[in-house]
Order: C-alpha cells, then sequence, then structure tokens
C-alpha cells in the first residue's frame, strides 16, 4: 500500500510536500568560525570594563576613567547617562543606596579583532542585562557599541 492511497487527495500533495527526512543532506553549511578565548588578558578586560561602566553609571566612578576604553559616541552616551543620574539624585541619596552588582560576564568572540561582552547586573531584587561589543583599534580593546537592557 503506497502512502498517497492512505491520504485523501486534496491532503497528498500537501502531505508529500511536508514530508521532514530524518536526515536531510546539509546544502548549504553555515560560516561560522569559533575562536576560542585562549587570551586571559581578554578575559579580564572584559570583566574590568564590566565592573567599571557598572560604577559609572550607578556614579560611583568618574565617567572620565572610560575614555580610554571607549569610542566618542559610547563615551559621550555614558557621560549623558551619568549626568542625569547626577540631576535626578540628590547626594545624600547616592551615598546610602543599594549598589548594583555585576553577576556575571561573558564573552563571545565572532572574529580575532571583535568581542561581544554580555553582562548580568542585579541591583537589589532586580536584574538588567548590558551589551557590549569592544575592537581592537590601535592595538587595544576598545567599546564601540553599549546597549542597556
Amino acid at each position: 500500500m503506497t502512502r498517497t492511497a492512505l491520504i485523501p487527495v486534496g491532503f497528498a500533495a500537501t502531505q508529500l510536500a511536508l514530508d521532514i527526512d530524518p536526515s536531510p543532506p546539509i546544502r548549504v553549511r553555515p560560516r561560522l568560525r569559533l575562536v576560542t578565548s585562549d587570551q586571559p588578558e581578554l578575559d579580564g578586560f572584559a570583566t574590568r570594563f564590566a565592573q567599571a561602566v557598572v560604577e559609572v553609571i550607578a556614579g560611583d566612578r568618574g565617567i572620565h576613567q572610560l575614555m580610554r576604553w571607549t569610542t566618542t559616541r559610547v563615551y559621550a552616551d555614558l557621560q549623558r547617562r551619568s549626568h542625569l543620574l547626577q540631576r535626578t539624585l540628590p547626594p545624600d541619596r547616592r551615598q546610602r543606596r543599594l549598589r548594583a552588582q555585576v553577576r556575571s560576564v561573558h564573552l563571545s568572540r565572532p572574529t580575532e579583532d571583535v568581542a561581544e561582552i554580555s553582562i548580568h547586573v542585579r541591583h537589589g531584587q532586580r536584574s538588567r542585562a548590558i551589551a557590549a561589543r569592544i575592537e581592537l583599534i590601535e592595538n587595544r580593546w576598545r567599546c564601540t557599541d553599549l546597549e542597556f537592557g
């Protein structure tokens, strides 16, 4: 008995078109390349950078300390955020508040001169995510994009 004999005629063509072979041949392989993290200095930089960004946003560290590690655009955005924080909270409340803590830092290397950092930040009962893209520019790692979630 064939397969189409058991399926109504109007449904047979659709069913056979959707029939999934358990081991289909791979026609096009994606061009993914895994770059192993064999650079402990990059891991250390990612961790230090994550902590510094959290402290700048919280107002616990001066923005000027990130100038060397960021591009002009990222630095300007961090400066704007830091300035807005200073305008919203009086100094006495900034000192007594609960500090944000970096819970984890994950590093991904799409290429040898680009790395992406995902940062999990815990602030009391709330969690936030920060994503950063760092690139090797003039023989040093610099943040070229920074997103807050």
